[in-house]
């Protein structure tokens, strides 16, 4: 069995994508937050990131076709904006460490 044929794969990736979808769509409202919904707002893109990042490694560690092949376009995508995954994954964390540090200014 492939990892895609894995519903709790697909219950998953439905989540994540779901989840990081909802959260851009509120971080448009970011500045208009107060302390509180900041400091949240961060803890959940920080989940978000973690999940997402075990999810990939799993398909980098897999053996299954469609897995590699999926790792293969995300690194395609990423090279195209001059990236790659783990570069991906540290430009996010910055990111969310700033806006951290914004907030204890």
């Amino acid at each position: 069995m492939g990892m895609f044929d894995s519903e709790l794969v697909q219950q998953e990736a439905t989540q994540l994508f779901q989840d990081y979808q909802n959260l851009m769509k509120l971080g448009g409202s970011y500045g208009k937050f107060d302390l509180k919904g900041k400091k949240i707002f961060i803890e959940q893109m920080e989940s978000v990131m973690n999940r997402y990042r075990i999810f990939m490694k799993r398909f980098e560690l897999s053996e299954d076709f469609m897995a590699k092949m999926t790792m293969e376009q995300l690194k395609t995508q990423l090279s195209q904006f001059g990236t790659n995954p783990q570069q991906m994954f540290e430009q996010m964390h910055q990111t969310l460490e700033r806006m951290k540090s914004e907030l204890k200014e």
